[in-house]
């Protein structure tokens, strides 16, 4: 089984920046030029981008769309995105822009039948956006904790053409503190949909770890630890090259 990395840019206010636990106000600028970013990503071998609008999650429109646009023309890798996108018309917009695959959080708790339409509708360009805390479904820029298990979210969507889930764990995104294998592995344990980890990766010891799980995980989302110099590029892509 392929196990892709994703670098993560996430776009505030047109800069790439991280966040701590998802709060808005806990974000450290990295650059301020997500396409610099972009393309120093590929050119540094990976293959995928992960990008989300972090203002567009809280206001559930596209906020950052000349910062995402800026980034398709300076990288040839495919671009996932997330943050907002909560409309058939806005994830049609953004697939028209380019964007190879939309990922779908707060209106897949709110409205799966839209999400279930669009995935049949789009095969391979609908993702899921799990948030959890404690096990938990978290919505609206993980603003409010569901009373709905990741779990139980996850299976809503089986059989229907959704690509792949990115499963967050919120209470560990951007501390370093590790990624939660357990959480992972449970979701793609529960559905057949390739799960992608996010939140936490540390160091190349997390993508082995995601590796070597008992749980066909399909790739991991690298931030903060890839910012901060702790993860390599080269050999994060050498472990996933050679487990994989």
């Amino acid at each position: 089984m392929t196990f892709t990395l994703y670098p993560a840019i996430d776009l505030k206010d047109g800069q790439c920046v991280r966040l701590l636990r998802g709060e808005m106000d806990q974000a450290t600028v990295f650059s301020d030029s997500p396409a610099a970013q972009a393309k120093a990503f590929r050119e540094a071998g990976f293959t995928h981008l992960h990008v989300v609008d972090l203002n567009g999650a809280f206001e559930g429109k596209a906020v950052n769309r000349a910062a995402v646009e800026a980034i398709l023309k300076a990288t040839d890798a495919p671009v996932q995105l997330g943050g907002g996108i909560r409309t058939r018309a806005q994830i049609d917009a953004w697939l028209e822009a380019g964007i190879s695959r939309v990922i779908l959080g707060t209106v897949a708790l709110r409205d799966p039948e839209l999400v279930k339409a669009a995935a049949r509708a789009l095969p391979g360009q609908v993702v899921v956006g799990i948030d959890a805390k404690n096990g938990m479904v978290a919505v609206e820029g993980w603003a409010e904790t569901s009373d709905m298990k990741a779990t139980e979210l996850a299976k809503a969507f089986e059989g229907c053409g959704v690509a792949a889930i990115v499963a967050t764990d919120i209470g560990r995104d951007g501390l370093k503190t590790g990624v939660n294998v357990p959480f992972t592995a449970e979701l793609a344990n529960t559905v057949s949909i390739p799960v992608i980890a996010s939140g936490g990766v540390a160091s190349t010891d997390d993508i082995r770890a995601l590796m070597a799980a008992d749980a066909p995980i399909a790739g991991s989302i690298l931030g903060r630890a890839l910012y901060d110099g702790d993860i390599v590029p080269s050999e994060a892509l050498q472990i996933s090259n050679i487990l994989s």
